[in-house]
């Protein structure tokens, strides 16, 4: 079924543009397009419940996954101009430019909210960008700046605010938890990032799931995509030793939870020697089927 419009199509337009102008020159005639049966079709997603799991909806649902992620590579590009800059070669180039207002605008057109959130972090609702060691090594993460703004849809998390934090090394270690790399993210200007579409072909990346975080009355769901009854799937977390790499038993239940948490890891693993054996270890890392209980969350 064609919604009439699709992130793919406003992601490659956006990377080919080089004009000054991609706000009204791209963007707007895509979101004329995207009103109506597009932005309905997103809001599906907006509840977690039966939208993952009715009998006879799975082709429909599977798109619809496929879609999020795809939307949330052209935010992955528009926020890189909010980005500290890298040092490292080939790092991704802050274009196109596109003001706070531009960025909030293109994705409160299909259906979402702002927040911004700032009075105490929470990994849920923000993304740790850069850290400030501060001098007692138990002081909790407490947020000093917000780079960007998050993104809501309905009761899912569709992108966090990024911010600058100020803690002790015991909760957040700088160098590691601002450097480290970042899953289920396609694409920073100052760090690696890991996601599932990396190393696949020009199609085969957009069949790439999209992380389904809901925040609700009855508390956080983390990661649900793919736990579904009509999959047979079994409720993985990180704390079942069987499902787990030799590299992942080497992190310590605690990395495990907050790696799945922050989309990080926070401080150096404990196991950091042993792991130094396999120089890749962070990239061979496979946290995306991860769960943790409800009673956990």
């Amino acid at each position: 079924m064609s919604y009439g419009a699709d992130a793919r199509e406003l992601y490659e337009a956006l990377g080919w543009y080089e004009g000054m102008e991609p706000y009204e020159k791209i963007v707007v005639p895509w979101l004329d397009r995207a009103q109506g049966g597009y932005r309905a079709w997103l809001a599906t997603a907006a509840e977690d419940g039966s939208w993952r799991t009715e009998k006879g909806a799975e082709p429909d649902e599977q798109k619809l996954v496929w879609e999020l992620y795809a939307l949330h590579r052209v935010s992955d590009q528009l926020l890189l101009t909010f980005q500290p800059p890298s040092n490292e070669p080939g790092s991704p180039d802050p274009r196109p430019l596109f003001s706070e207002r531009e960025y909030l605008n293109v994705f409160t057109s299909l259906g979402m909210t702002s927040f911004e959130d700032g009075d105490a972090f929470d990994p849920f609702l923000h993304e740790i960008v850069e850290v400030e060691q501060a001098d007692d090594p138990h002081a909790p993460i407490e947020i000093t700046e917000i780079l960007w703004p998050g993104l809501m849809l309905g009761q899912l998390l569709f992108n966090r605010a990024g911010v600058r934090i100020r803690a002790g090394i015991k909760h957040a270690q700088r160098g590691v938890a601002d450097r480290s790399p970042l899953y289920w993210t396609f694409r920073r200007r100052h760090r690696p990032t890991v996601d599932l579409s990396q190393g696949w072909g020009s199609n085969s990346q957009w069949r790439t799931d999209f992380r389904l975080d809901y925040r609700t009355p009855a508390g956080d769901r983390l990661n649900v995509a793919g736990d579904r009854p009509i999959d047979g799937n079994a409720d993985l977390h990180p704390d079942h030793p069987e499902n787990l790499s030799p590299e992942e038993r080497l992190l310590t239940p605690c990395d495990r939870r907050e790696l799945l948490r922050h989309r990080c890891l926070l401080r150096a693993p404990e196991a950091a020697d042993a792991l130094a054996g396999s120089p890749a270890w962070e990239r061979d890392l496979m946290p995306f089927d991860w769960r943790l209980p409800n009673s956990e969350v």
